[in-house]
């Protein structure tokens, strides 16, 4: 996985970030969801690379990047703590603008960067959400049972913690298997790493707290946000064809309330696209970043 990319450690103000890098031509970073890692991308980045600098790295708390110590209010671990580290990171590696493309939390962060770091975000590819304060504030019960991660990783702690420290394979085997609809695009490599990390107390409590800030700080955000700022870059949805996004929203009309040129479908396979569907995730993502 990954041939010709160098990994990297990097410091940043409030941790350090875990990452690798290839290819050459104009830069693009890829950020994962849960239960993932910058290793998500193995199917994608290289292929990236034939055209473009491919930056990808751990948000802090997963994979390899930082676990700073968090607060009563979870701020180190809000989508903006979050999208801070990673515009200090290309920052580091020689990029001040660069594209993004985010998947699950990964895409949250993506947002958020661009609503936030305007002058450093030139293009935003989301895959798979819709903005987190849309969630919240449109949830039901369908919401509360397909979405049941927001609500158990945010429970207080220890709760989640202590129970997944039980259990960790079971937890990401089920993420991986369930919200998938092929899970045989998980190697056996890259699914002991995302087990690995669930079977670390201070990741687990890290991703706990990005949960946590999710229902709180991360709301709070984007409810200032909404009908006040707009993402300025242009802005690629991709979503799944069979999933929740898919069945619970109209994802190209509620991206239109936060970006300013927005364009987008649904694709073939799960939750997961860039494992599963691979191909097409690339070639979308080819259009829209190498116009």
């Amino acid at each position: 996985m990954f041939d010709g990319f160098e990994e990297f450690d990097v410091d940043v103000s409030g941790t350090s970030v875990h990452g690798r890098r290839g290819g050459d031509g104009p830069a693009v970073l890829l950020l994962h969801g849960i239960p993932e890692t910058h290793l998500m991308w193995h199917a994608v980045a290289p292929r990236l690379a034939e055209q473009l600098t491919v930056v990808a790295t751990d948000l802090r708390g997963f994979g390899g990047s930082g676990i700073p110590q968090s607060d009563e209010l979870h701020t180190p671990y809000s989508m903006r703590a979050l999208a801070t580290d990673q515009v200090e990171t290309m920052r580091a590696l020689g990029f001040e603008r660069f594209a993004v493309v985010g998947h699950d939390r990964g895409a949250r962060c993506t947002y958020r960067m661009a609503l936030d770091h305007p002058t450093a975000v030139e293009r935003v590819a989301v895959l798979d959400i819709v903005p987190t304060g849309h969630a919240f504030n449109h949830a039901d019960k369908e919401f509360s049972l397909g979405y049941w991660v927001w609500s158990f990783l945010a429970a207080p702690w220890p709760v989640p913690e202590r129970l997944i420290a039980g259990a960790p394979g079971v937890l990401v085997d089920h993420m991986l298997d369930t919200w998938s609809q092929d899970a045989t695009c998980f190697g056996e490599e890259v699914r002991r790493a995302y087990v690995r990390q669930f079977a670390d107390p201070e990741r687990v409590h890290a991703i706990c707290e990005q949960y946590r800030a999710a229902a709180t700080l991360d709301l709070d955000h984007d409810d200032a946000d909404l009908g006040h700022r707009t993402i300025s870059a242009p802005l690629l949805a991709l979503w799944s064809e069979v999933g929740p996004v898919e069945a619970w929203y109209r994802p190209l009309e509620v991206w239109q309330h936060w970006a300013d040129q927005v364009q987008g479908r649904a694709l073939r396979g799960g939750h997961f696209l860039p494992e599963e569907n691979p191909d097409e995730v690339v070639d979308e993502l080819l259009r829209f970043l190498v116009p």
